[in-house]
């Protein structure tokens, strides 16, 4: 890939005279992108449910306009001021502030501080590190949590929810690799199959866990849950976890309120655990990614990918934004 003219294609958020939020593609150059220690030259980046917000210029998640969205970025070294890198190294970043306070990784070329920069997991390619990106690294945290806390498989079904999303599947087929028996709940009947092929027992209806009695416990059900939803359903999950069970919390779709008493905690023993990726301090990302390309890797990444382009990921948005995407969306920047 080569940039003619020194300049190079990037995804760009911003408004016009009218006030009006546009977005497109459009050619930039090196004095565009904020300052920073490294250049990488992207190869691929992902599509998050964050990516679309900002991508649609919404407030709390973007500080400024304009602004390249995009919370990951895999590529190789173009340039660097940091002796940890050199021209040639082939490099990661998800979460701190790219794509959201700061320009992301929807560009042919990034300019990041170097202490954001993880060297490339091998046997992880640049492609299955984008595969995964910030949901696989946040559906790994979840899967961490749920070992730490003493959860084993023989504890009883371990719960997914909005199980068809990218933390959803990659959770999925995590927890089923490490010999727990999932159950995916899902909006999408028409997914139930390829939940299955994920590695789920049981695939169950949003309805399977609504409950409006108001009631402060309801029957243990869950030995574990990966919530991607919040609101009223991980209040209902919480509610239906067994006695000494783990939630890990990484979602607010449904809602960001928490309709709930304190009976879980101090009568069941049960543990909320809240997942976030943008800020995990450096030596516990390594390890995150150690797994991931170690005893955790996945196989068959490409059956839970749809591939899309800087020109065509306009409808992939809407289509998160709406929410229909089902697995993961990688980011092609090569083209």
């Amino acid at each position: 890939m080569s940039f003619e003219n020194n300049k190079f294609r990037a995804f760009w958020v911003d408004k016009d005279a009218t006030g009006q939020i546009v977005r497109g593609v459009r050619d930039l150059t090196l004095n565009d992108l904020p300052t920073g220690d490294v250049v990488i030259r992207a190869r691929y980046s992902s599509l998050n449910f964050k990516d679309a917000l900002a991508a649609t210029a919404t407030p709390g998640i973007i500080r400024t306009l304009p602004h390249v969205p995009g919370i990951d970025v895999a590529g190789v070294v173009e340039s660097s001021v940091d002796p940890r890198y050199a021209p040639g190294d082939s490099v990661i970043v998800t979460g701190y502030e790219l794509g959201a306070p700061r320009f992301g990784g929807w560009s042919q070329l990034v300019r990041v501080p170097a202490d954001w920069i993880v060297p490339l997991p091998t046997p992880l390619t640049l492609r299955e590190t984008m595969i995964l990106g910030t949901a696989g690294f946040t559906a790994a945290q979840c899967v961490l949590a749920i070992e730490s806390g003493g959860v084993a498989p023989s504890a009883g079904d371990v719960l997914v929810t909005g199980a068809t999303g990218g933390v959803g599947t990659i959770a999925v087929k995590l927890l089923a690799a490490h010999g727990y028996r999932v159950v995916a709940m899902t909006g999408k009947s028409h997914e139930a199959e390829k939940l299955r092929q994920l590695g789920a027992a049981e695939v169950i209806p949003r309805e399977a866990v609504a409950d409006s009695s108001g009631r402060t416990l309801l029957a243990g059900r869950w030995g574990a849950v990966v919530d991607t939803v919040g609101g009223e359903t991980l209040a209902t999950v919480i509610r239906q976890t067994k006695n000494y069970g783990v939630v890990a919390a990484c979602g607010l779709v449904g809602g960001s309120e928490l309709p709930l008493s304190v009976h879980p905690f101090i009568l069941r023993g049960v543990q909320l655990a809240g997942i976030a990726s943008a800020l995990l301090p450096y030596d516990r990302r390594l390890k995150i990614w150690e797994r991931l390309s170690g005893p955790w890797k996945l196989s068959d990444l490409e059956s839970l990918t749809s591939v899309v382009t800087l020109d065509t990921l306009e409808p992939a948005i809407q289509t998160i934004l709406q929410g229909n995407v089902s697995g993961r969306t990688l980011v092609d920047l090569q083209t």
